[in-house]
């Protein structure tokens, strides 16, 4: 199962507009109702801030949301210690308090977690300056770009 990032299922939004990919929009739509696409409640919210038009298709198909909880919480802190973030000082180049939550959301559900922030050819040596496949590469949780999920969905558009 996945678990989309704000900036993923955004980037998916503007590329591949409805109107002009309907069968792909389509097919994600039963990906949702089937429950094997999800977002997390704080993608969500960023989503719409974004994309209102993107956050009123995902709440019309209700999309299943991950709502954070003690667990997820937990899990936070747990990378952030692994990051070296200490309190709120996060490093601008990095991931932010959000993206943190996003990761131990997909962590906790052991999800694949779709984002389309780049890797980093060069890992820091400053690990409050990974960005998110970094920090998932750090933690075993599998990050795609919605692209890759697109190709290896076996479906034609």
């Amino acid at each position: 199962m996945y678990i989309f990032d704000a900036s993923s299922i955004i980037y998916g939004w503007d590329t591949y507009p409805i109107e002009k990919f309907p069968r792909l929009w389509e097919w994600i739509e039963s990906q949702i109702k089937k429950h094997n696409f999800w977002i997390s409640d704080i993608a969500l919210k960023e989503t719409k801030y974004k994309s209102e038009e993107c956050w009123q298709w995902l709440t019309r198909n209700n999309t299943q949301e991950y709502k954070l909880n003690n667990d997820v919480l937990t899990m936070a802190q747990r990378i952030k210690s692994l990051l070296e973030i200490e309190e709120e000082n996060y490093h601008k180049d990095g991931v932010g308090e959000n993206d943190i939550l996003i990761i131990s959301g997909a962590k906790i559900l052991n999800f694949i977690l779709i984002s389309d922030e780049n890797k980093q050819n060069n890992l820091p040596t400053n690990k409050s300056r990974y960005k998110i496949p970094a920090v998932c590469s750090l933690v075993n949780v599998s990050c795609k770009k919605f692209i890759d999920l697109v190709k290896e969905s076996d479906e034609s558009f």
